[in-house]
């Protein structure tokens, strides 16, 4: 799965214009808080933790405007709790949109 990271560019470039610094700290605080939710996700030992953590997976993408990340978050919120394969395509995401090489 490819993920396309000109979404959560053109977020960042509309909310801070050509600040190249900004950018790219609000790009790392994206990735940081992404990365965190995923963890819990990884470690939740009940359905209410998994949910909890997608949900709030699910508000950071759409704050920042990373549409795909949001609806693999969703779908982790709707599916069987420590699905390691949504696991797997939330954390590809994730790094593509803040290491986009």
């Amino acid at each position: 799965m490819s993920y396309d990271h000109g979404a959560l560019e053109s977020a960042l470039a509309q909310a801070v214009g050509q600040d190249e610094d900004l950018v790219a700290q609000l790009r790392e605080a994206f990735g940081d808080s992404a990365r965190r939710q995923i963890d819990l996700m990884q470690r939740a030992r009940c359905d209410a933790n998994w949910l909890y953590a997608a949900l709030r997976l699910k508000g950071i993408a759409a704050s920042f405007g990373a549409s795909q990340i949001q609806a693999l978050a969703e779908e982790a919120a709707d599916g069987a709790p420590g699905d390691p394969v949504v696991l797997r395509e939330l954390t590809i995401a994730v790094n593509s949109a803040v290491d986009p090489a």
